[in-house]
């Protein structure tokens, strides 16, 4: 399904004026009231809020798995929510990487197989080139010497390594993570930041949703989200990135 060409040189992600309203049986919801963000190409931006506030809704909205009620979506200078279901799904897996706090690693694949899993989806590099970028990319997160191993016998830390590795399998702009330390000790989390920061050195946009004030104060930027808007402190700024 083709594409509409991105518009060039645009932000890695905008939000102009988007709402999204949910119909339940106690009537009308608003779960996202207006929000305006812009997030620039190599930033590290946190998305913080309480539950409840808009956050996951917000995330939902720039990956495509919902759509607004109104407003625009724009991502990688594409309009996100005019495409169809068919060509999210083709845009989805050639520009955005997504990383789970549950890793979401298939159990019976290896984790050179797991990481080889979206280049197979998306046919994209050369099928006899698949394996040697997926070992590159295990090797990129520190994780590259356990490449035959099942995911089961890897430790938390690892197999969230290995999800960042398969999030990058397609070499999308923009990885997007949900609680991607939620299960991870400190120790190991402050790990994954660190790894973040060194993508978005290299080029990458990443957008990562966190309840951990300490470790969103290592991003680049805070998104502060609550009552289905950004507050003012979206502005502020995180750590030294």
């Amino acid at each position: 399904m083709a594409l509409p060409p991105p518009r060039p040189d645009a932000a890695a992600v905008e939000l102009t004026a988007v709402r999204k309203v949910y119909t339940t049986g106690a009537g009308q919801f608003a779960a996202l009231q207006g929000i305006n963000l812009q997030v620039d190409r190599g930033e590290f931006v946190a998305v913080v809020g309480k539950s409840g506030s808009g956050k996951s809704t917000l995330i939902n909205m720039i990956t495509g798995i919902d759509r607004p009620t109104a407003g625009e979506v724009w991502v990688a200078g594409t309009p996100v929510h005019t495409l169809t279901e068919n060509q999210i799904a083709v845009w989805r897996g050639r520009t955005l990487g997504v990383v789970f706090q549950f890793f979401q690693l298939l159990p019976t694949l290896t984790t050179l197989e797991n990481v080889m899993l979206p280049m197979d989806f998306c046919q994209v590099y050369d099928k006899a080139a698949r394996p040697e970028r997926a070992l590159a990319l295990l090797e990129l997160v520190g994780v590259g010497q356990q490449a035959g191993k099942l995911p089961a016998n890897l430790s938390g830390g690892q197999q969230q390594r290995v999800a960042i590795a398969r999030a990058l399998a397609n070499d999308p702009p923009l990885v997007v993570a949900d609680e991607p330390t939620g299960n991870l000790d400190n120790r190991t989390a402050v790990a994954v930041i660190d790894l973040f920061r060194e993508l978005t050195q290299a080029g990458k946009t990443i957008i990562m949703v966190t309840h951990d004030q300490d470790l969103a104060c290592q991003s680049s930027r805070i998104v502060t989200v609550a009552e289905g808007g950004i507050r003012p402190a979206a502005t502020e700024r995180g750590g030294d990135a």
